[in-house]
């Protein structure tokens, strides 16, 4: 594999007197699919190294990362500003006139009863996405002073773990929804927040393909620390690796709350009790799947009489009106994705117990796709609050939330716990286990650690 030269065209000297030295000739990184040892050789812009034992993404390597992605980023937090204060959706009605905005089905969702669907709303569209933009950004303009401050690595640890939990672009596709099903009964218009959220998620996910989080914690680790952490020239036995920052130490001999030198995150070898507490998240989230589609979760009460929407009535409604696009996507999002993702959630952890080496690459696809979508079922909780909170017309039209609501919630934040606590790694180490004398891939056997492979991603 091909290493970047210090000083090719004199890039890399630039980069390193601005903090931003280019990555070691060679450094060590565990997979988080499969759990094996790679070594990562420096890699060209455009470059992306890859796990050759189950073709796990292990690093990117971005063009200048750290100032597009500030760039982005503090254009997708001004616009986020103006999506918070500026209108959303007006409606008009028989002479009536009510506006709102991103803060509205928050309050009214708390104002009826369900304060549980409030907070979650409020915390995914508001208080996440605002926390995660305001960290990348306090930390990427931190590291561009001469002497910024000492608590960078937590600060940028938490913009990471925020990133499942901020959902605008979710929230974004049930305004669509919510527009589809007022369209007909009343004259609505679309507010100038929409148009910023638009550009917030456009922003954001340009941050996210512009950023290389190794660089930023390369660069953290030399300004916090007089010294900064080398990788280890050859990872020994024990040796872990962060699944924060991903930098790989060895714990000290019977440490038992052993901590990353650069993120400070707990070190675990595997995530503890990972089998059990994922099979306790799916078993919940399949009792609650029942009441969620069962009962209804909204009904519109309309001259002091109510018709309850369950799921798949909304659904029904958007096809009889002609909107197959939007009903299709509510039917994919609110039905399909919840019962693939605990049937794939099922079958990792059934094959897993079972010690199966079939299909184990494959099987961390799955287990990708189940933690990447399962975000997309709120469409259905974001579309109601924008409803109550924008028809509250006392005894002419009003939508009331509906118990099915808080079910189909829990089901979705479930799933994601699930998908969360679940260890691909361990699927790989139970074919291991259960077929010792086998290699549980086709590929071929290679010395441990092995040698990551580049791919273009321009």
């Amino acid at each position: 594999m091909p290493a970047v030269s210090a000083g090719a065209d004199g890039k890399e000297t630039r980069k390193a007197a601005a903090g931003f030295a280019a990555a070691p000739a060679i450094s060590y990184r565990e997979c988080k699919g499969c759990g094996r040892m790679n070594a990562v050789e420096a890699l060209p812009e455009g470059s992306a190294a890859r796990c050759d034992r189950c073709n796990t993404v292990l690093r990117n390597a971005r063009r200048n990362p750290v100032n597009r992605t500030l760039a982005f980023a503090l254009s997708a937090l001004a616009l986020f500003s103006v999506a918070t204060f500026t209108p959303l959706l007006t409606m008009s009605i028989s002479g009536q006139q009510i506006t709102a905005d991103l803060t509205t089905g928050s309050l009214q969702l708390d104002k009826q009863g369900f304060w549980v669907l409030g907070v979650l709303v409020g915390l995914t569209t508001i208080l996440a996405p605002a926390a995660r933009l305001a960290t990348s950004c306090y930390v990427l303009m931190a590291l561009r002073m001469t002497r910024p401050p000492m608590h960078l690595a937590p600060v940028f640890r938490w913009a990471a773990r925020l990133k499942p939990w901020s959902m605008i672009e979710v929230y974004l596709l049930a305004i669509f929804v919510a527009y589809a099903k007022l369209v007909d009964m009343a004259q609505v218009e679309v507010g100038i927040a929409v148009i910023a959220f638009a550009g917030v998620m456009i922003a954001m996910i340009a941050a996210d393909l512009a950023l290389d989080p190794d660089v930023v914690w390369e660069a953290i680790d030399r300004r916090e620390r007089a010294a900064a952490l080398l990788p280890q020239d050859r990872p020994g036995k024990g040796a872990i690796g962060c699944e924060c920052c991903g930098f790989v130490s060895t714990p000290a001999p019977g440490s038992h709350a052993a901590a990353c030198p650069r993120c400070g995150s707990p070190l675990h070898r595997r995530k503890s009790d990972s089998i059990a507490r994922a099979w306790a998240l799916a078993i919940a989230a399949i009792v609650l799947y029942i009441p969620a589609n069962l009962y209804p979760v909204m009904t519109v009460v309309s001259l002091g009489r109510g018709a309850p929407d369950t799921i798949m009535s909304g659904v029904i409604e958007l096809a009889h009106a002609g909107m197959w696009p939007l009903a299709l996507l509510v039917f994919f999002a609110s039905i399909t994705v919840p019962v693939l993702k605990l049937l794939a959630l099922i079958y990792l952890l059934v094959t897993t117990q079972l010690g199966s080496a079939k299909h184990l690459r494959r099987r961390t696809v799955i287990y990708r796709l189940v933690e990447g979508i399962g975000r997309w079922s709120m469409i259905d909780i974001f579309m109601l609050s924008i409803l109550v909170g924008l028809v509250r017309l006392g005894n002419l039209a009003t939508i009331e939330p509906g118990i099915g609501a808080i079910s189909f919630a829990g089901v979705v934040i479930l799933t994601m716990f699930a998908a969360e606590c679940f260890d691909p790694r361990l699927m790989w180490d139970a074919a291991e286990a259960a077929h010792p004398t086998r290699s549980p891939t086709k590929a071929p056997e290679q010395p441990s650690p092995g040698s990551a492979h580049t791919s273009s991603t321009a």
